[in-house]
């Protein structure tokens, strides 16, 4: 039972007993006391005076007096008007640090109701490379899962790859009109790098073959509808879905140059999954459901052949289910997505990590999913996140003005290889001990700096900034951890025995480090209640930042009381154990040595 449990606990105790208020643990919660007041939690009073029946300062000194007396885990309590602040004794952090230091599930919060959940991510489409967009998606994604595991839920991380549709065609058409045989080996470049070569190709004499249009007199939309090479991919999409030989196996080859270069940007990256689906599977289930909606009158068919859902009467408007020459869109692939994943992993809930543009396409999915008669179209819940931004602005797939996943990543290690030669940190290390270690600060510059963003946000991505030793980042804390490590081994050399106190006088540096280290629990928790790892990359530099201090202000091995130089390292073992094991949930490993 956690401290919090307890005071609450003997709060809903008091109340009754003092008060006769018939109290429940639901009606009562602590406040963590704000800095400029004295005390650990705070319980306001206000919402009990109706029985109490006496002042706010008299009802909170009546029950400061009852859990002091009753809960030996406070030592002292004050009152502010209606607020009891609550003071809990130095024992208690002592003695949770010595249950605690080398515990290896601390952190982890009790769950009591686990449930089944299946977090879909990355859906890149096979048209072109993983982009810095891509990279925010794909680290939100196994961030959250890992989360949700720490609190004991049973996730399944899922990838849905976007390999057919319209996009796909048009590199596929640019590749067999322009490309002369071309293979990633004969260019010498990873396969989605050529596959998305391709796929701007086409946007460029898309472009260019809209404005000859044009400038024979025809409207914007007349060109697009005259457009030969637009016609030519839909004829080529169509083809596909008629399973034309050739066309298909067109498709199969360029998109297995895509697969090889996402499983090496994928392992670079430390993403992985427990499945991959693929909508060139799911699509024609979807199909029989758009089908199956149209004989129950759910959807309706227009003049044109195309199928609709009218959606009007439910706040939304009509959607496109099926074009007029049959062939399918994204909502009729995600219907029978989400069918067939429920039924295949039993899931209670379905998390879509997806950019914030798409709101309206998973209300509509919800929504459609309802009429088809799935209650469970409820457990869907679109993880939505903000567009990630550059100085110079957007990025833009189809014009080539994307931040290239593979680059960027490699531009982190030349950043970190850089400053790690500035600093002359690599100079006693070998070649391939500092390769090492400069990918792992160029990896954990970049994932930290995206993830300790709250994902609804949009967000600025600095490269420079994200690789600053001493400021809200990765590297600072990694450097926090190395820190620690050093300690621990000159400790060792010294032959210096941490041996674990109960009892020990404690300073304030010391007992704010271990308050911050007690929260560890409640933080893992609070990030899965919010799918967000921003709450626990904040915190983990909150406690890096708070460990400095300590380091700084207090003398460890220096001290000559062999008990404080025991406490004092168990502090720093136990702050490494913290700072470890959450930057894992954020996919980032700490060095022992920088």
């Amino acid at each position: 039972m956690t401290i919090n449990q307890i005071i609450e606990n003997n709060i809903v105790k008091g109340l009754n007993e003092l008060f006769g208020a018939e109290a429940t643990g639901n009606q009562v919660a602590l406040q963590k006391t704000k800095k400029e007041f004295e005390g650990d939690f705070t319980f306001v009073v206000f919402p009990w005076l109706r029985v109490s029946k006496k002042s706010p300062q008299i009802t909170a000194q009546l029950l400061g007096d009852y859990l002091v007396q009753h809960t030996p885990e406070i030592s002292s309590y004050n009152v502010i008007q209606g607020f009891l602040n609550l003071v809990v004794d130095n024992t208690y952090f002592t003695q949770f640090l010595c249950h605690n230091c080398q515990n290896i599930e601390f952190g982890f919060p009790e769950q009591t109701a686990p449930k089944n959940i299946v977090i879909e991510y990355s859906s890149p489409n096979t048209n072109k490379p993983l982009h810095l967009g891509h990279i925010r998606n794909n680290l939100l994604g196994w961030s959250v899962a890992e989360i949700l595991k720490a609190n004991h839920h049973h996730v399944t991380k899922v990838n849905l790859v976007n390999d057919r549709g319209i996009h796909i065609c048009k590199s596929m058409l640019a590749w067999k009109k322009w490309g002369n045989g071309e293979t990633p080996e004969s260019a010498g470049m990873k396969g989605d790098h050529l596959i998305g070569k391709y796929y701007v190709m086409f946007d460029q004499a898309y472009k260019k073959e809209l404005e000859q249009l044009q400038q024979s007199g025809m409207t914007n939309e007349e060109a697009i509808a005259h457009s030969s090479l637009m016609n030519e991919a839909h004829r080529m999409l169509q083809m596909w879905e008629e399973g034309d030989v050739e066309t298909r196996h067109l498709w199969e080859k360029l998109n297995s140059w895509t697969y090889q270069g996402f499983s090496a940007t994928y392992q670079r990256l430390g993403i992985d999954f427990d499945d991959t689906l693929y909508e060139s599977k799911t699509y024609l289930l979807g199909k029989q459901l758009v089908e199956t909606g149209l004989e129950k009158s759910v959807f309706y068919r227009k003049e044109d052949g195309s199928v609709w859902a009218d959606l009007t009467a439910d706040g939304l408007d009509e959607k496109l289910l099926l074009r007029s020459d049959g062939t399918s869109v994204y909502m009729t692939q995600d219907l029978g997505t989400a069918v067939m994943r429920h039924d295949k992993y039993h899931a209670d809930m379905m998390i879509y990590v997806v950019g914030n543009e798409q709101e309206y396409h998973f209300d509509v999915l919800k929504l459609v999913l309802k009429k088809l008669g799935y209650e469970w179209a409820n457990s869907i819940y679109h993880l939505s996140y903000g567009m990630v931004e550059l100085p110079c602005g957007k990025m833009k797939s189809r014009e080539g003005t994307v931040v290239d996943a593979d680059d960027l990543m490699e531009e982190m290690y030349e950043t970190a290889y850089k400053m790690g030669c500035s600093l002359s940190k690599l100079d006693t290390m070998k070649a391939d001990e500092a390769t090492c270690l400069c990918n792992m600060v160029g990896l954990a510059a970049l994932k930290y700096f995206i993830l300790k963003v709250d994902p609804k946000k949009k967000m600025l991505f600095v490269p420079e900034e994200s690789v600053d030793f001493n400021g809200n980042t990765g590297p600072f804390i990694q450097y926090t951890h190395a820190r620690i490590q050093s300690l621990l081994r000159k400790a060792e050399n010294q032959k210096i025995e941490i041996k674990k106190v109960e009892h020990c006088a404690m300073l304030d540096k010391e007992r704010d480090i271990l308050k911050l280290l007690h929260q560890c629990p409640e933080v893992v928790q609070q990030a899965a209640e919010n799918m967000s790892p921003a709450v626990i990359a904040n915190y983990l530099y909150d406690v890096a930042k708070e460990f400095n201090q300590f380091y700084q202000d207090i003398p460890i091995l220096r001290e000559t009381d062999v008990e404080k130089i025991s406490f004092r390292l168990q502090i720093s073992l136990f702050t490494a154990c913290v700072l470890k094991k959450g930057m894992a949930l954020l996919g980032i490993q700490v060095p022992d040595r920088m």
